[in-house]
């Protein structure tokens, strides 16, 4: 399998520099995966686990949105937040959870309720993930 160049960036640090076989990436209109010589795009994230693929094997890394590259030179996913999953505090996750869930609470119907509750969607399914057996 070919590689490409992939670079993992959050606010604070560069995470991920180096070549992959792989990066499965959760899209805000889905999961998708990005192999050598994929077509360009660019994509909003949502809350979710981002798998990198190499040599070394499959490293998992929850993403909390932020924005993702492909083009002629890799992929490049600037992430809100990034954190290896098996570091990831789970109280950062539970905090988002009690804040949607509270501003849902006093938010009229409408887009704007309907944009809250699918981000609080995102944020229990990446703790499913973490506290359950169906990471992928």
């Amino acid at each position: 399998m070919a590689n490409f160049h992939f670079e993992l960036v959050s606010p604070e640090k560069l995470l991920f520099s180096g070549d992959v076989q792989q990066v499965d990436v959760p899209g805000v209109e889905g999961d998708f995966g990005v192999l050598a010589d994929h077509a360009p795009m660019v994509t909003t994230l949502r809350p979710g686990i981002l798998t990198v693929h190499s040599a070394g094997g499959a490293q998992k890394i929850v993403v909390l949105g932020g924005f993702a590259e492909v083009s002629s030179s890799g992929l490049t996913v600037l992430a809100d937040l990034a954190e290896a999953a098996e570091s990831i505090d789970r109280s950062v996750i539970a905090t988002r959870i009690g804040e949607l869930e509270s501003r849902i609470a006093k938010t009229e119907p409408g887009s704007e309720l309907d944009r809250l509750i699918a981000r609080l969607d995102h944020y229990k399914a990446v703790d499913r993930h973490l506290t359950g057996t169906a990471m992928h």
